[in-house]
């Protein structure tokens, strides 16, 4: 197993770019970390670099989710590869990529799987002291340069400042063929935003355990099916799927089918047309006085109040209700005060009176626990203080 450790910097990237170029032609495993982590050496611990590894593993991705335990994801090349290949197919076929997000993640780390199979080269926006929209612009710039199409991954909260910052940064954004939004639901009001700007935003759904994401604008990629288990849980199937977690046969059962399909954590909703909408994480379902109530519904109709940038929606212990509905919202910086009044009244028209939050709370910004994943147990911790 071959450990890389990359920053977001430019040379670090390139280190893992030839490691991983090395893993797809069945090289060592990479076991991709982030140095800036305060967990990377327990994760690195975690994943056993001096024990075998599983047969048929190119790539562990590590992750330490809210509850703190430590799993790797275990991903062959053909599921990388396959991957990438429905997303050119989709997207409008092979062309240069820009890396704007950690490629210790699953999501950046396929960025340079797409450029690799391009036959291109990436260019690595230098995200070591964090993302500004003028050095996106720059990096546009340069990727420009070469023909097309061209391609980068954002999460929402990125798009969000590039539109934000306006000028340059905002025409940069609308340069690409199209720019694809995972890491974080997409909302309403920012898609909106970006179709007004001219940017081709793509809403992809999927995880580490996908091979990224595996579904885009709700329409799942070639070769991918989805259905609904249980309590309308989300299950897929399909080659880009992980095999298992390292070193935990148990976990792995308890997700991955006999027959192949995957339970995954979302519960969602197939149209008639065959379209998925994800409404949430199965543990986000706040059931409040014997009603389920989507967090992610409530996000929605709270973030498509022009005064709300952000949303983050929880259920809270309550002796009457079970649980009680509880929000905290990033406000528009040039608001004096937020109207908790409006976002009530504007949830319990859209969603009934069962959904709106009994508990309202403005923040300056969300806490984040990976690429613009926003952090829910701090949330909790936050809004019971």
């Amino acid at each position: 197993m071959q450990v890389v450790f990359t920053d977001g910097s430019p040379g670090s990237v390139a280190e893992l770019d030839t490691a991983l170029r090395s893993a797809l032609a069945g090289g060592d495993t990479l076991l991709p970390l982030d140095p800036r982590n305060p967990k990377s050496a327990e994760l690195r611990e975690a994943m056993a670099p001096g024990e075998p590894v599983e047969p048929d593993t190119a790539v562990i991705i590590p992750t330490s989710g809210s509850t703190g335990e430590a799993k790797g994801v275990l991903l062959s090349a053909s599921a990388l590869v396959a991957s990438a290949h429905a997303t050119h197919a989709r997207l409008g076929g092979p062309g240069r990529w820009l890396l704007a997000t950690p490629a210790n993640y699953v999501g950046g780390l396929q960025v340079l799987t797409r450029a690799h199979l391009a036959g291109t080269d990436p260019v690595v926006l230098d995200i070591s002291a964090g993302f500004r929209p003028e050095a996106f612009a720059e990096a546009t710039r340069e990727l420009l340069r070469e023909p097309g199409p061209h391609y980068t991954a954002l999460v929402p909260t990125q798009l969000a400042r590039l539109l934000d910052a306006g000028g340059s940064a905002a025409h940069s954004a609308a340069a690409y063929d199209a720019i694809v939004l995972g890491g974080a639901r997409l909302d309403d009001d920012l898609a909106a935003r970006a179709r007004a700007a001219g940017v081709r935003a793509v809403s992809s759904y999927g995880m580490s355990e996908t091979a990224s994401g595996c579904v885009y604008d709700g329409v799942p990629l070639d070769g991918v099916r989805v259905r609904l288990g249980e309590g309308d849980r989300i299950e897929l199937a399909g080659e880009a799927l992980t095999h298992g977690y390292r070193l935990r046969p148990d976990l792995t059962a308890q997700v991955l089918s006999a027959d192949g399909w995957f339970r995954t954590g979302d519960v969602g909703r197939i149209h008639d047309d065959g379209t998925l909408t994800v409404l949430g994480r199965v543990d986000d379902m706040i059931n409040t006085g014997g009603v389920k109530v989507p967090a992610g519904g409530v996000e929605s109709v709270l973030t498509s109040h022009d005064a709300v940038r952000a949303a983050c929606v929880v259920g809270l212990p309550d002796a009457e209700w079970g649980q009680r509905i509880a929000a905290a919202v990033v406000a528009d910086p040039e608001l004096a005060q937020v109207p908790f009044d409006e976002l009530r009244a504007l949830v319990k028209q859209r969603l009934g009176r069962a959904a709106v939050p009994k508990l309202l709370r403005g923040v300056p910004e969300l806490p984040l626990i990976g690429p613009g994943k926003v952090d829910r147990a701090a949330v909790r911790a936050l809004l019971t203080t």
